[in-house]
């Protein structure tokens, strides 16, 4: 007998793998309303390189501040497509002309469809050092990992983070991190530094951040931003400052008093 959900699981790889292409070359054409359509109204595009979650509302000024304009600036695949069920890996070399100059970054992200439309997207950027005349080649884990599997391991890793919130223990380590995502330390290891581009301790307070800044949103006033961050995990108020400032560009208490004078204008008649 015929392995019917296996046959359902290649037939939705290869639509998803042919949604993804066509939105890629609507990237590669510099289509921004083409790109534009196929976004799900509830997308959450996740850029791990600036550290911000960016919804419908926002994407399209997003987009447009990271699609190439300009003649010397381009996209390219550095890797086939790769699709498992409604879920696909793609990975491309794009460059920008910044301050200083032509800039590169290698970028992987991982893209999931519902609906037809595309739902989520995790996207992984590093800053490419040499000159942008060099061929771009893909990147290889020296743990003989695929892209494939390293976007598998980075989405595990992330909704092991969703769901059981391990970043609220202060004494959180990267061995029990592994160990409950079913990875070995080297590889979550691998994935953090070498595809993500970040420290494990500042995925974890990445995480933590997140955590205080929707506790923040909630919080009636006086709030306490100190209680706040220690319930988030956080066992140092100078990696919590410093985690803030970068991620907000404003200090705890400049953000607290934003959040008030907004209470405040919405309770005002």
């Amino acid at each position: 007998m015929p392995d019917i959900a296996a046959d359902d699981d290649t037939q939705q790889s290869q639509v998803t793998r042919e949604l993804v292409l066509r939105h890629h070359l609507c990237w590669r054409h510099r289509d921004l309303e083409g790109v534009m359509s196929y976004y799900h109204p509830d997308i959450q595009y996740h850029d791990f390189f600036q550290n911000r979650v960016v919804g419908f509302a926002e994407l399209r000024e997003y987009l447009q501040a990271s699609m190439p304009r300009e003649a010397d600036e381009a996209i390219e695949h550095t890797d086939r497509i790769r699709a498992e069920g409604d879920t696909a890996f793609i990975q491309y070399r794009i460059t920008l002309r910044g301050g200083q100059g032509l800039v590169s970054f290698r970028t992987s992200e991982a893209i999931t469809v519902r609906d037809g439309l595309i739902w989520r997207v995790n996207e992984y950027a590093s800053l490419v050092h040499e000159q942008p005349a060099q061929a771009a080649r893909p990147s290889v884990s020296r743990l003989g990992l695929s892209p494939q599997q390293l976007g598998h391991m980075a989405n595990d890793l992330q909704h092991y983070f969703e769901r059981k919130q391990p970043y609220l223990d202060p004494e959180l380590d990267l061995q029990r991190v592994s160990k409950e995502c079913g990875y070995s330390r080297n590889q979550i290891s691998y994935l953090l530094n070498q595809v993500l581009g970040q420290s494990f301790y500042r995925y974890v307070n990445q995480a933590r951040l997140q955590h205080l800044l929707a506790a923040l949103d909630n919080a009636v006033p006086p709030i306490k931003v100190d209680d706040l961050a220690f319930a988030a995990g956080f066992n140092s108020l100078s990696a919590f400052y410093s985690a803030f400032r970068q991620h907000t560009g404003q200090s705890p208490k400049a953000y607290v008093k934003q959040i008030s004078l907004r209470a405040r204008a919405q309770d005002s008649p």
